[in-house]
Order: structure tokens, then sequence, then C-alpha cells
């Protein structure tokens, strides 16, 4: 059976088409591994599997995630991180190469619609796949930052989901022909309005998800940290999961409008 192995053109530019070739051909590939994003096992002879580029000043080091976790794609890190990734792979260390970039986590990314004041509203979910330190903050310094650090851009902490939370100014959603591009935010200095986070592919959305979007024309964002919502395959479990974020205090939320149709 092939490999279901996903290689972007980014990673075959910077592997080279040789190699990426000897990937796809199942060559240099674990059948098995454990998925860089979210932890878990993953196989690339059954399930689609994308393989992730982490680059540093003069290291690169390959993995692989499950496509549905995270797109084929370059991550740049430091070179102290990936030092400790080839310690983890090579076993001079007892860490599995899924901890090798703790800190340089990605921003996953769902939408949903969410029944508020009994219409239901178009939502995207954010939460990453990993702790997310301060700007700065000292290597291997424990504590996820990512809830104060939007509290600090102007997000507010959502205790309930009984009302529509306030609006974000500057910020917006961007959508194109039917598809999730972007989440934007102020550019500094008043310049134009710079990617907060940006799709690698652009994201499909429901027919339902967009009709709601045109109709009103804003979008809820709700974020929390790492591990706190998972990945639902249903919306109900999705609201039941972010009730229970609010319940806990560990959700914030705004309002944006949509940018695009």
């Amino acid at each position: 059976m092939p490999r279901m192995l996903d290689v972007s053109d980014d990673v075959r530019a910077e592997i080279g088409d040789e190699e990426a070739d000897r990937l796809l051909a199942g060559d240099n590939t674990p059948g098995s591994y454990d998925c860089t994003s979210c932890r878990t096992p993953g196989d690339a002879e059954q399930e689609r599997t994308s393989t992730v580029l982490f680059v540093g000043d003069e290291t690169a080091v390959l993995a692989f995630a499950h496509a549905t976790c995270l797109p084929s794609q370059i991550v740049a890190v430091s070179e102290e991180q990936l030092q400790g990734a080839v310690r983890s792979i090579t076993g001079e260390d007892g860490e599995g190469a899924a901890d090798v970039v703790p800190e340089q986590a990605v921003l996953g990314v769902t939408s949903g619609l969410v029944l508020i004041e009994g219409e239901l509203r178009p939502a995207l979910v954010v939460e990453p796949t990993g702790p997310i330190a301060r700007p700065g903050a000292a290597p291997g310094t424990s504590g996820d930052d990512f809830l104060p650090l939007l509290i600090e851009q102007g997000f507010m902490p959502a205790t309930s989901l009984d009302g529509v939370p306030p609006g974000l100014p500057g910020w917006s959603v961007l959508l194109a022909m039917g598809q999730l591009h972007a989440i934007l935010q102020p550019g500094s200095n008043g310049g134009s309005p710079v990617a907060w986070w940006q799709a690698h592919h652009p994201l499909q959305v429901t027919e339902a998800w967009r009709a709601a979007a045109n109709k009103t024309q804003t979008v809820l964002l709700f974020a929390a940290p790492s591990g706190v919502i998972g990945r639902q395959p249903r919306e109900d479990l999705l609201r039941d999961a972010l009730d229970k974020a609010a319940t806990h205090g560990r959700l914030v939320a705004c309002a944006m409008p949509l940018a695009g149709t």
C-alpha cells in the first residue's frame, strides 16, 4: 500500500526533490510515528500524514504529524531546541521526538456554529498544539501564557456562553470564495492589518457557517489553552467543551467583523 504522505512545496524545496521522492516512495519514513502535534501514535500507511520540517540556524529535523492535526510545513525554531530534538531522536535522553519543540506550538483553528441568545452564530475556536510562552521567556520556562497574552490584546475572559462577546477593534476574519484564509490583527503604528493566524491551505467552511457569517457579518472567536477543547467531531460536543472551558475560567472570546464573503 502506498504511503499516505503529504510533502508540501515548501518542504520539498528545502529537502530537495530526491529526498522528497524517497519519502513518498516509503524510504526513510517510519510506518508508525508519534504525531508531533497531538503526540498520539500515527501510521503513514493507514492515514494521511504530514511531513513537518523544523529548521534551526544550522540543523533541520523532519517530523511527522496526522494531516488532520497539521499541514505539511516548515517551522522555524531555535538551534538549541533542535539540538534537543537530535538528542531525542538518537536516544541520548529519555524523551520522545514529539517533545522536540514544545515552545513552537502551532495554532489550531476549527469552525463551528454555536447557539447563543437563540441564534446559531458562526464561530472559530483557536487552540494551540502546546503551551505558549511569552516572547523573550527563557527556554524551558514552565507555564502557558496563551490566555494572558490574548487578554493583553483585548480578548475578554468568557465565563459563560450566554451572550455575544464584545468586539475587538481592528481585528477581522478573512473569508474568500467560501474558504477561511486568515485572522487579521491591527498593523503596527496604524499600518495595514497583518495575519495573526494564516491558513497554510485555505480551510473550507460549511455552507451553513458561511451563510450565518454573511448574515451577521460577524464571527465569534473563542480561544483556550492547549488540551482544553480538543478535536470535537460534532458541534454539540464542541459547545459542551466550550461551556466547560468557560466554567473553569479557561476561555477568552471576542467578536470580529467578517472580511470577504
